[in-house]
């Protein structure tokens, strides 16, 4: 697997631990709803909900060695999990200030501060990633029998333990030298100011095509480089309290995606409907309805932005302009609003008591306005231009057929992109996150990219010689589930495709 490959994995892994998020931002918001003054102080009810998400948003460190275990590992099993968990345990007792300073032999005062937040994100992704290697690499060992208990899947947190004691060897001497880049890279950022969430949702939004935005995200949103945006705003009260929160200020890194999510890119499908061919309308309303709504609403956007991203990637750049300038407006002038999943409706309105969120009204002003740039800029740029968006291809790219075709029976759907792909015997892995396939292919050139988009792929990526990545929406994990499922003895021969 090469670097990008390898990379897109971990970006994938990374959507397990995150997933988790949408939980704690339902708890903690209806708490502040019930008691929006005392945070919980005037609600026992309110106190339940809050102290619950903030369970979740308190151990994101540990959630993501667990999760990103899990999700690299190769079948997905416990197992690997646990290992991240045993990994996780091993290398931060190891590396707590009070340990550190017995085996060096200092002071505790003495000990680099680096290893008073040695509990971070960026350590549990570390974890999780060595804890899903030593689990794909040794998962399957059978040892000898006066040993056999401990052979197979038993034997990876063992592994992982003893893996944990050197990885907290190495991590004692690099650690403060690496958290310091990584304080100095956020400071960085944030010493640019609302300048720098612009600068951030900008390559957010330029890195979606190839799946590596999670990556960037955790910089930004978690606590990898100090900045942890989405746990201090969901804290509300409680990063009020302990000083982690500053009013109109956390947030900053999340708030301007509201008026893209929810307006903007809805103006955009309006006018790639606008634009379409006449007789290509009617399908286009039908792509552009659906993938609209679950952007206004739920804040996924990949279903409307792999709809135009390849057909017009200039289209695609003036959209990740666009969204830098929405953060650096929202940031500048302080609207603020969180999220536990995406900028959508469902987070803004579960965000609008908490304590952090401030002026948050005036991000449903600024969507608006956002709305009418987003349909003129689209509108013009791809008239005056003559962009291939959705409707507008020529007669002969086969677009009559996309999103149209296929079985809506999702077993026999999953055949078809089975057989589209090659059949089994071309398949290495079948992965999924929340919108996209992730697969591995012996041979990428048997994948009918054509065909994929007349079932009704939204967009298709093809990372290095053997990676490929088939832009689904909500359906890409059921989908995969259904390939997963059909025997490598079946025949496809009788699988009809458009």
């Amino acid at each position: 697997m090469n670097i990008l490959g390898y990379f897109q994995k971990v970006g994938k892994a990374l959507m397990v631990p995150v997933a988790t998020l949408p939980a704690a931002a339902i708890l903690m918001g209806v708490g502040y709803w019930i008691d929006p003054t005392g945070w919980g102080a005037n609600s026992a009810v309110a106190a339940f909900m809050i102290q619950a998400g903030a369970a979740i948003i308190d151990n994101m460190s540990v959630l993501f060695a667990v999760g990103v275990a899990y999700g690299m590992s190769k079948d997905k099993d416990g197992a690997a999990a646990l290992s991240g968990f045993v990994g996780f345990l091993v290398v931060t007792t190891l590396l707590a200030p009070g340990t550190v300073a017995q085996i060096q032999g200092l002071e505790l005062s003495e000990v680099p501060a680096a290893f008073g937040k040695i509990k971070n994100q960026f350590v549990g992704i570390l974890v999780g990633i060595v804890a899903a290697e030593i689990y794909n690499r040794y998962s399957h060992v059978e040892l000898h029998k006066a040993l056999a208990f401990f052979s197979g899947k038993r034997l990876v947190p063992i592994l992982m333990s003893v893996a944990g004691i050197f990885m907290a060897f190495v991590l004692m001497f690099i650690w403060p030298t690496v958290y310091g880049g990584l304080v100095s890279f956020g400071e960085a950022i944030q010493g640019l100011g609302e300048a720098g969430a612009g600068v951030y949702a900008f390559f957010n939004r330029l890195l979606i095509p190839v799946g590596l935005h999670h990556a960037l995200n955790s910089v930004f949103w978690f606590d990898v480089a100090g900045i942890n945006d989405i746990p201090n705003f969901l804290g509300g009260a409680k990063s009020l309290a302990e000083g982690t929160a500053v009013p109109g200020v956390t947030g900053m890194y999340q708030a301007g995606f509201f008026p893209i999510m929810m307006f903007g890119l809805p103006g955009a499908a309006l006018a790639m409907y606008h634009t379409a061919k006449a007789k290509n309308k009617e399908k286009v309303a039908s792509i552009m309805i659906a993938a609209g709504f679950a952007s206004f609403f739920t804040g996924v956007t990949e279903p409307l932005e792999f709809a135009f991203m390849f057909l017009a990637p200039a289209l695609y750049v003036l959209h990740a302009l666009l969204a830098g300038l929405s953060v650096y407006i929202a940031a500048s002038m302080q609207w603020i609003a969180g999220f536990g999943f995406s900028a959508g409706f469902v987070d803004l309105f579960l965000s609008t008591r908490n304590p952090l969120a401030v002026n948050w009204y005036m991000l449903i002003v600024q969507g608006l306005v956002f709305f009418a740039l987003y349909y003129v800029i689209f509108r013009t740029v791809i008239v005056k231009f003559n962009l291939k968006t959705p409707g507008r291809e020529d007669d002969d790219e086969g677009t009559e057929d996309s999103a149209a075709t296929g079985s809506q029976e999702t077993g026999e759907l999953a055949k078809q992109y089975l057989k589209a792909l090659g059949g089994h015997g071309n398949l290495e892995n079948i992965d999924a996150c929340i919108t996209r396939l992730r697969l591995t292919l012996k041979d990428s050139s048997l994948a009918d990219e054509k065909t994929l988009k007349a079932l009704g792929a939204m967009g298709v990526v093809k990372l290095g010689t053997n990676n490929l990545q088939v832009i689904l929406g909500p359906l890409a994990e059921i989908v995969a589930g259904e390939m997963k499922k059909i025997p490598a003895s079946e025949d496809l021969s009788s699988v009809k495709l458009p």
